[in-house]
């Protein structure tokens, strides 16, 4: 018989850690990751045939529910006319003008496979653009595995990065500054510094990567202030946040344009799927017309443009983005009524469908902050409810998603697991 035992004990022979993606290992709390075999709306069933509740969707793609048949039926159809071309197709130009009309700070937008590749090619391209080499990042924030960006902070409020990873080459990693989230001290000081030579300032304007914690009020303004009197380049990484929290993203909401944005996830509906755009003037330095080389062979394939399509217009046609915020609302009003009844330190941050349970007193406002967090407790609170059909992510530093096939006694049920697994983490 196939368990996810005897599964996670061959995977280990075959492939590192036995994992095709870290996080997914259970390394943060221990313990063997079961294995899907099916998913269908909010819930998951594994292949030891026991159904969970599911907050983690694919880790944010999965906004209409898992296989949504609008997005199934739209790959089907594309999949009878070819899975992949080589050559450009119509609904390339459709998905394109549809971003473009959504997210007003992008004139021209390429797409790509994934949301590494969509922030890669945005240092690659703000660097070209620029003729300069540093690109500023921040502490918490999470660009995918490129090389300029897998690099971490020390203790300073300035750090000139030092890999994160095995391979970077120091050299590289030297020419990305990383700074702690919504520090603006830190921020005016190197650009009063070295506003010369900085190319971008990249970074999730929602940090999602290291749970869920927000920019400052006037904090991504300052950042656009600063960049545009440096000519600098600012990247929003809308990898999370682009299509989630509305058809403009993070940027809609806060009123702040970036010359660049990176998408992925969500506008693929669970396919690989990535695209990168902004002012026309930058873009324009791509190849073929420009000196910066970008290409995909699987870039813009007419699987994932239906998928993306079919999620988007869907969105759009039943007003999700509007149901998603009155789900996320019900959780939270639950959550915060749950969270009085326990003797716990705990933080709750949620905006939109986005969500994240700190085990600290807070307030969380970076990735120290969110550092403080007891991450025994998180590990007990996380096997309970998973015991209890509640799947929420493996980490303490992830965020947790909402979809609009949650319903009213998947809260209840959840909220009731929650209230039962906080009250035995306290004892």
């Amino acid at each position: 018989m196939t368990t996810s035992a005897s599964l996670f004990d061959e995977a280990r022979r075959l492939i590192p850690g036995g994992v095709n993606s870290p996080v997914r290992a259970f390394r943060n709390v221990g313990g063997s990751p079961f294995f899907v075999s099916r998913a269908k709306g909010s819930h998951l069933w594994d292949v030891d045939g026991k159904e969970y509740i599911d907050y983690v969707g694919t880790w944010g793609p999965a906004i209409l529910g898992h296989a949504p048949e609008v997005v199934v039926e739209a790959v089907r159809e594309a999949a009878l006319h070819g899975l992949s071309f080589g050559i450009p197709n119509p609904s390339e130009v459709e998905l394109a003008r549809l971003i473009v009309q959504w997210v007003p700070s992008v004139e021209k937008v390429r797409m790509v496979n994934s949301g590494t590749e969509a922030t890669m090619s945005c240092v690659r391209l703000a660097r070209g653009f620029t003729r300069r080499e540093v690109i500023v990042k921040f502490e918490g924030c999470y660009h995918g595995h490129v090389d300029s960006l897998l690099v971490k902070a020390g203790s300073g409020a300035l750090t000139h990065g030092h890999p994160d990873s095995a391979g970077v080459p120091g050299a590289l990693a030297a020419l990305t500054v990383t700074l702690p989230f919504n520090d603006l001290g830190a921020v005016e000081a190197l650009f009063a510094r070295e506003g010369t030579q900085i190319a971008g300032v990249i970074l999730e304007p929602v940090p999602a990567n290291a749970g869920l914690y927000f920019p400052r009020p006037g904090f991504l303004e300052r950042l656009r202030e600063l960049c545009t009197r440096h000519g600098a380049l600012l990247v929003f990484d809308e990898v999370m946040t682009g299509f989630r929290l509305g058809k403009g993203g993070f940027q809609e909401r806060c009123g702040v344009s970036p010359d660049l944005t990176a998408f992925g996830k969500v506008m693929g509906g669970g396919l690989p799927i990535g695209a990168f755009g902004g002012r026309a003037k930058i873009m324009d330095q791509l190849s073929p017309d420009g000196p910066v080389y970008q290409a995909g062979t699987l870039s813009g394939n007419p699987l994932a443009m239906a998928a993306g399509l079919a999620q988007l217009r869907e969105l759009e046609r039943t007003d999700g983005y509007a149901r998603l915020e009155e789900i996320g609302r019900q959780m939270e009003d639950g959550m915060r009524d749950v969270l009085r009844t326990v003797a716990l330190p705990l933080t709750f941050h949620r905006i939109g469908s986005m969500f994240c349970l700190y085990f600290t007193a807070g307030p969380v406002w970076n990735l120290a902050d969110a550092r403080k967090s007891d991450l025994e407790a998180f590990r007990r609170f996380f096997h309970g409810c998973l015991d209890d059909g509640i799947y929420f992510a493996p980490s303490q530093f992830e965020a947790g998603f909402l979809c609009l096939r949650h319903t009213k006694p998947d809260l209840e049920r959840t909220l009731d697991v929650v209230t039962k697994n906080l009250r035995s983490t306290c004892r």
